[in-house]
């Protein structure tokens, strides 16, 4: 999750400069009049409930770990934590660990909405240099140390404890609710989220629109903006690796062919980089320019306002900076090289691997197709690695039912911050769930500063304890407006 909150926090600074503006002119949500109480929190003892579940070490599951007793130790924490949740809502386990909710609504004829959180954590490395251990749980100086606070057990328990506080003022939504916690989200997901979503799937379920991690609330991010920025991110980049070998004759560096299949390797892997994928502006990017609009000077109204026209200036300015040309293109990145073991010793093969993150609109075969015509050499054998392959998500406008509501909570509880949509340029579980999802959101309801963005993965994860508190009363308020709507 890291790098996807970090870079939606550069994608702002590119989009600052790359159209002359600061982030500070954004305008302000535009939504519905908010008519429900805010939810009273018990700020310290849901920060200890929230300490209670990091202090459980439920690192992602990997082909030498399965860490099977600590994602158990979880679960009986939920039952005890929650006992409203556990007696009133459906609850399941789905392959080794993944839990989906059912809090079923008054009307079964209305499509439900599905919130997504993931329990498992990322390993520590380094924890000598942790403030305080990272399975601590520590609650000091106003904040909850631990790994999980941010990525992703602070979403996870925030939607429990608005889910109990809800039931304890004998709340029944309208419409059903579903809860989806898988326990591989930083390992893939395909065992959590992706036999939850093929559940789903199997039992004819399709949401209005689903909320996972992904988008946040920034502030400091950008030097000289003090209004924080809420970004919902409404699309989400693919995810596919091609592998490139070449084999010729190996042999004595004394006496080297013309072709050896290290240059032949890099001269395909040099084209591949000089000729990218074509650019485009994506419904999701178009928006989020179509926000900007209003309050940017007026060459730039004018250039958004008449695409038609402009959108070739639009995208070469976007393709000045890596951070904003993600958001307008597949992007290509050799990311392996081997060949060789010794310095006077041909090799007889040469691998690259090359991945690539695909823009909505663009598919894994188009990538390929790319590939063959711009390498244009036969000798170069060209394969996709299937694991963790996966399409870009169904193009959205930021337009939807969805991101209207959730624009609305995020104007209640944060009336301060401005909202965006945006673009996913990493991955998350969302991604499992198109065939069962007509909308998807990506927003974590907390509030980054530039320090807290690298923390994530990193050294010294923690959340504020009032912030935390925020996020229970974000998620009651929206699961209020989605079920009423």
């Amino acid at each position: 999750m890291r790098a996807l909150i970090t870079a939606f926090a550069i994608i702002l600074l590119g989009l600052a400069a790359v159209l002359g503006v600061g982030l500070l002119r954004l305008p302000a949500a535009v939504g519905s009049s908010v008519t429900a109480t805010p939810l009273a929190v018990d700020a310290d003892a849901a920060a200890a409930r929230l300490a209670a579940a990091v202090r459980i070490a439920t690192v992602s599951p990997s082909a030498d770990a399965a860490n099977d007793a600590a994602f158990a130790a979880l679960a009986a924490l939920l039952r005890s934590q929650y006992p409203r949740v556990h007696a009133t809502l459906g609850v399941e386990t789905v392959g080794a660990h993944g839990l989906l909710y059912r809090w079923a609504g008054r009307d079964a004829s209305l499509p439900p909405v599905l919130m997504l959180a993931h329990q498992d954590v990322v390993p520590v490395d380094g924890a000598s240099r942790w403030q305080h251990a990272p399975f601590s749980g520590d609650i000091a100086d106003g904040y909850i140390w631990g790994r999980g606070t941010l990525d992703d057990k602070g979403s996870l328990i925030a939607q429990l404890e608005a889910v109990e506080a809800l039931l304890a003022q004998g709340y029944v939504p309208r419409r059903t609710l579903y809860f989806a916690f898988g326990h591989d989200e930083e390992s893939g997901g395909d065992d959590g989220a992706g036999r939850i979503a093929a559940l789903l799937k199997d039992r004819g379920i399709r949401a209005r629109f689903a909320v996972d991690e992904g988008g946040a609330i920034t502030r400091g991010v950008v030097a000289g903006v003090s209004a924080p920025v809420a970004s919902i991110m409404v699309a989400e980049k693919g995810y596919v690796s091609f592998e490139l070998r070449t084999h010729e004759r190996g042999g004595h560096s004394s006496m080297p062919p013309a072709v050896t299949a290290i240059g032949r390797l890099a001269r395909a892997v040099a084209r591949l980089e000089a000729q990218p994928m074509p650019a485009h502006l994506t419904p999701a990017t178009a928006t989020m320019l179509e926000t900007l609009a209003p309050r940017l000077p007026f060459v730039q109204r004018l250039a958004i306002a008449n695409r038609w026209l402009f959108e070739p200036l639009l995208l070469r300015q976007f393709a000045r900076q890596p951070v904003t040309d993600a958001l307008i293109r597949t992007t290509t990145a050799p990311t392996v090289f081997r060949a060789g073991v010794k310095d006077n010793v041909l090799p007889g093969e040469a691998l690259a691997i090359v991945n690539f993150r695909l823009l909505p609109g663009d598919t894994i075969a188009d990538v390929e197709r790319h590939i063959v015509g711009t390498i244009a050499d036969p000798a170069v054998d060209v394969r996709a690695q299937q694991k963790f392959a996966n399409e870009a998500s169904p193009a959205s406008d930021g337009h939807g039912p969805g991101f209207a509501l959730l624009r609305d909570s995020i104007a209640a509880v944060y009336p301060d911050a401005v909202t965006v949509p945006g673009l996913v340029v990493g991955a998350t579980d969302l991604r499992h769930y198109a065939e069962v999802v007509d909308e998807r959101c990506n927003f974590l309801p907390g509030r980054l500063d530039a320090r807290d963005l690298e923390r994530i993965h990193g050294t010294d994860e923690r959340i504020a304890v009032s912030e935390f508190a925020g996020m229970v009363r974000f998620y009651a308020d929206l699961l209020r407006r989605a079920s009423a709507s």
